[in-house]
């Protein structure tokens, strides 16, 4: 079943594609079977990874965004956009709350556009665990662009960097003093910066700030390293004498002004992963990353079921009464488990 499953995915078929993005984000043994068979298929798409503080207007610069790559001035054939919009988690029901798919109502009805709400599930980094498994499905199934939204939380949000070939980091003015904008961890992961709304007051200094912040971690002549710390690509990252320096663009997603500006920069940004082999290196740094997660996760579920709760409170118990370091309480909880 999950076999021919995978075949419905790759054929094409949306109420398939529906049913196996359920399972997967349900975390089923049916759904990793299909991400299994699907697996190989995937690798093509360009992710393309939207984040930055709530209030920014990130949905409607995803829907103008999906709008403009399905409407190409140029006349030539669109590519099919994927959405996965990470929503804030319901504290009643624990599903989304849909307020991304709201927002995106232009799009309902273009069969070359398939928008996924999920919810975010408590996780600190902006994305929800099964995220990635949904951004394979959707690659798998043929669409060239996957948009992904993450859920808004502020400066924690630097999953996204681990999972996206290009990261936009929305900014918007009126948010606070720009000294702060520029502080946060946030934009050390941006490979393009959008200062939405900026038909607002106070843009024209959003965007200085950001453009002299940029000059002065970027200088002429030096390698740039913006993804650095975060990616753990280093000296990798710039295999070519080259780097790209991010730009900043101001757009107002209500009306669509700056988006094929967006569109031309991300464009600009494939074309230099591709021309300098970062392509590969990021898709290398992105499986790693993903590998990594579930193996601990894997790793913390068999100690859960290998260890009696009675021991581990035990030793909690001793590291509150400080009889017991946080350090030698784990060494003997793994030891005891076996592992």
């Amino acid at each position: 079943m999950p076999v021919n499953h995978a075949q419905a995915v790759l054929n094409g078929e949306r109420l398939a594609l529906t049913r196996a993005l359920t399972q997967i984000e349900n975390n089923t043994a049916e759904g990793l079977e299909i991400l299994e068979a699907l697996f190989p298929h995937t690798g093509k798409a360009h992710l393309i990874g939207v984040t930055g503080a709530p209030g920014t207007g990130k949905s409607t610069l995803v829907n103008q965004l999906a709008l403009a790559y399905r409407q190409p001035a140029d006349g030539t054939i669109p590519p099919r956009v994927a959405i996965v919009a990470v929503d804030p988690t319901s504290p009643f029901t624990g599903g989304a709350i849909l307020g991304d798919r709201v927002r995106m109502q232009d799009l309902t009805g273009d069969p070359g556009i398939f928008i996924r709400s999920m919810a975010s599930r408590g996780s600190l980094g902006g994305l929800a665990a099964a995220t990635a498994g949904l951004v394979q499905v959707f690659d798998a199934a043929g669409f060239e662009i996957i948009i992904i939204e993450t859920v808004g939380a502020g400066q924690a949000e630097v999953d996204i960097a681990r999972l996206a070939h290009s990261t936009i980091v929305v900014e918007a003015p009126g948010l606070g003093d720009e000294i702060q904008t520029i502080k946060a961890g946030i934009l050390e992961i941006a490979d393009i910066l959008v200062v939405n709304k900026s038909d607002k007051p106070g843009a024209e200094n959003t965007l200085r700030a950001l453009r002299n912040m940029l000059s002065m971690a970027h200088p002429e002549g030096k390698h740039i390293n913006h993804h650095g710390q975060l990616m753990e690509i280093d000296s990798e990252t710039d295999q070519t004498g080259n780097g790209w320096i991010p730009a900043v663009l101001p757009t107002v997603a209500t009306s669509g002004e700056g988006i094929p500006d967006l569109v031309s920069s991300l464009n600009a940004h494939i074309d230099f992963l591709k021309s300098s082999d970062l392509w590969q290196l990021r898709e290398e740094k992105r499986l790693k990353n993903q590998l990594e997660t579930l193996l601990g996760t894997a790793l913390r579920s068999r100690w859960e079921k290998s260890i009696s709760p009675d021991i581990y409170q035990a030793a909690l118990a001793k590291v509150i009464k400080r009889e017991l370091s946080p350090w030698r309480a784990v060494e003997e909880l793994i030891q005891g488990a076996g592992l």
